[in-house]
């Protein structure tokens, strides 16, 4: 068995974890020991893909994914998360559902599950009612697992909802911690998390919110930058405060880029929309109504254009930690020049960065398949001792 692999393999065995049977929601629901464990288990994962040696633990059965929102990278994420594990994906179009005709969502829960382990659930469009969807998904398949409807109660993962991201986030943590070696390696780094203009607006919090509450938990110095008016959920800030103190971190908010920038080791420049207009948004969308949707929109992208010095670009990077502090993003960036006139990030900035940030990427499928592997197995270590032992080829040479 290949040495590396061994240790992480017993590094899991030493963690406490509390992710069996358990959905996974919101990071900052986690404790310590959970998060490490996913991530350790991940890097058992990639190992093994690496090494061409199957990581199959199912024979049969469904993984569901309902996006009721866009996306690329979390979709095939799941999808091939799914795969590697031996599932099969199913997407649950809504518009091709009963749904469409009124079917609830406690119904809809029980009706997919039936073969189901898993369901991944993105819906991040309305503020107060993504998360809260989950649980209501959550909440009938306990009911119908308890009598016995259901063989299995299938784990539920957060694919980003209105609240967190959290395999994005952790899948940006996953890169920092193999870029620098370790988790205790990133302590008393500065990271920052900045707002940065975009010529769109109803970007979600999520992912801005899941980066405060999760890197403060590592004994980071985090930052959070944005103009006045484009704060945050409150509850969030509170918990990322709490957390940099329990982990002797930092946490600060800054309104002003060019000096949030100082000195920073790792920017993660990305738009979001303000609280207070996502909450006014989500009432306009409850309600259908398109004429105050269009004034929303006219409004807020007028207090963008406010803000188009807040786009990272080379005089912010000069005053980063030897003017070449690490670029994160979750993408797509709103690159200047390429993807919009005005965006984000400047172009030959992005373009230095570009392909680490697909690297940043490529390590969210192995954070979910983690986060299925834990859900279903109480002991990984001791499960990927057995895949290892049976050494079955991923590809095979004939």
């Amino acid at each position: 068995m290949n040495a590396t692999l061994l240790r992480d393999i017993e590094l899991i065995d030493s963690l406490e974890s509390g992710l069996h049977q358990k959905d996974f929601l919101l990071t900052w629901e986690k404790q310590e020991g959970d998060l490490r464990t996913i991530l350790h288990v991940a890097s058992v994962l990639k190992q093994m893909r690496d090494q061409h040696i199957s990581p199959r633990v199912f024979d049969s059965g469904l993984a569901v994914s309902n996006f009721r929102d866009k996306s690329t990278r979390t979709r095939f994420s799941f999808a091939s998360a799914s795969n590697m594990l031996g599932l099969a994906v199913q997407d649950l179009d809504e518009e091709k559902s009963q749904i469409s005709h009124g079917e609830t969502v406690r119904e809809t829960a029980a009706m997919i599950s039936f073969l189901t382990d898993f369901i991944g659930i993105r819906d991040d469009m309305y503020l107060g009612e993504g998360n809260k969807y989950m649980r209501e998904i959550a909440a009938s398949l306990d009911e119908s697992f308890a009598e016995g409807i259901l063989p299995v109660r299938p784990g539920v993962i957060n694919l980003q909802c209105d609240m967190d991201h959290p395999t994005q986030s952790l899948a940006d943590l996953m890169h920092l911690q193999k870029i620098y070696g370790s988790l205790e390696a990133l302590r008393g780094k500065k990271f920052v998390m900045s707002w940065a203009y975009s010529p769109s607006y109803g970007k979600p919090l999520s992912v801005p919110q899941g980066i405060i509450a999760l890197m403060t938990r590592f004994g980071m110095d985090v930052q959070l930058a944005y103009p006045e008016g484009y704060e945050l959920i409150p509850d969030v800030l509170e918990k990322a405060e709490l957390f940099a103190k329990q982990s002797g971190g930092s946490f600060r908010v800054s309104h002003d880029m060019q000096e949030a920038m100082q000195d920073a080791e790792i920017v993660y420049p990305k738009s979001w929309a303000p609280y207070h207009i996502m909450e006014k948004r989500t009432d306009l969308l409850k309600t259908g109504d398109k004429a105050g949707l269009d004034a929303l929109e006219e409004e807020c992208l007028a207090k963008n254009a406010q803000h188009v010095d807040w786009e990272y670009g080379v005089a912010h990077k000069a005053a980063t930690l030897n003017g070449n502090a690490r670029y994160m993003h979750c993408l797509p960036a709103d690159i200047s020049g390429i993807s919009c006139p005005k965006g984000e990030v400047e172009a030959d900035v992005f373009e230095a960065s570009r392909l680490e940030t697909y690297q940043e990427a490529g390590y969210k499928p192995y954070i979910i398949a983690a986060m299925m592997i834990c859900n279903r197995f109480a002991n990984p270590a001791a499960l990927f001792k057995k895949l290892i032992e049976r050494n079955r080829p991923r590809v095979s040479h004939v």
